[in-house]
């Protein structure tokens, strides 16, 4: 199968696009530079230059592929402080390629976060079941869902803050390890309690490619191993790593330490993914969070 998928060389897209093609399948990846196009070549996938921002190219690249998996987003955006930029960028990309697989029953896979959990399942651990009636990310996640009722098979994985292996080198994890260098102290905001749920990219990946084969249409699934970690232990990993002191943090300074993350750093997650195990057979093989900290990828360099 032709699978359209943007976001190809980031993050997840450097695993995403090498299962892809193990498996038999050919891929064409949005790359919005030469050299993510010279990398997706080298991966053996067929480079296509444009941006999310390039709705004709994204119609129609979408309309002539076998299906699409859409991991594309303006991280960039989103770390200087327009969020709310992203996000209208992100649904116009979504409604466009949605708009072209109308009626042709082929896979579009979407990307959301489970951090939306800590807002609709508050106090427990949230499961694919829990959604938000709207607002941020949580609008293109239901759109996508919603689409399935106008003929695409259409699923959603929810990624964790943290999916973390050695491709990982501008999220959340090198982005708090970054913070700990800088500030000369690995912090966590008051008792540190707070969880956060992680995923290998390794195992992201493979997921991906079980929704784009198989997935229900309208599936939200979790791409989760460890359900949920205390952000102490993920201070107290990048501390020992670092050696550098763990310390807490009050509430009213998290912005100080840790910056745009100052709120997100205090949200409990807890997410469980077995309904998505089970509906797919997929099942975490890759270390969890803490573990792949301790092989020191992260602190080399």
């Amino acid at each position: 199968m032709r699978i359209f998928v943007t976001g190809a060389s980031g993050h997840i897209g450097s695993a995403v696009v090498p299962e892809l093609i193990k498996a038999g399948h050919s891929v064409t990846g949005l790359a919005r530079s030469d050299s993510s196009a010279a990398t997706l070549e080298v991966w053996g996938a067929e480079p296509l230059r444009g941006t999310i921002d390039d709705l004709d190219l994204l119609r129609s690249a979408a309309a002539a592929s076998g299906g699409v998996i859409h991991l594309a987003f303006k991280h960039e955006a989103m770390r200087t402080g327009d969020m709310t930029g992203a996000v209208a960028a992100d649904l116009r990309a979504i409604e466009t390629m949605l708009d072209a697989l109308a009626g042709t029953g082929k896979p579009f896979v979407g990307t959301s976060g489970t951090l939306l959990l800590a807002m609709a399942a508050p106090g427990r651990t949230g499961t694919e079941a829990d959604s938000l009636p709207g607002g941020g990310r949580a609008d293109a996640e239901n759109l996508v869902v919603a689409t399935a009722s106008r003929g695409v098979r259409t699923s959603v994985i929810r990624l964790p803050p943290t999916v973390h292996s050695s491709l990982d080198h501008h999220g959340f994890i090198p982005t708090l390890i970054g913070f700990a260098r800088a500030k000369g102290v690995s912090g966590y905001v008051g008792d540190g309690t707070s969880r956060w749920p992680a995923g290998h990219t390794l195992d992201a990946a493979h997921l991906y490619r079980l929704a784009l084969e198989s997935a229900p249409a309208g599936s939200r699934l979790h791409a989760v191993g460890d359900e949920g970690v205390p952000f102490k232990e993920i201070a107290a990993a990048i501390g020992r790593n670092l050696n550098v002191p763990v310390v807490t943090v009050a509430r009213e300074d998290a912005a100080e330490q840790f910056s745009f993350l100052g709120d997100f750093v205090q949200l409990d997650n807890p997410t469980s993914s077995e309904a998505t195990q089970s509906l797919l057979g997929w099942k975490p093989e890759h270390p969890g969070l803490i573990a792949d900290l301790d092989e020191g990828h992260y602190f080399n360099g």
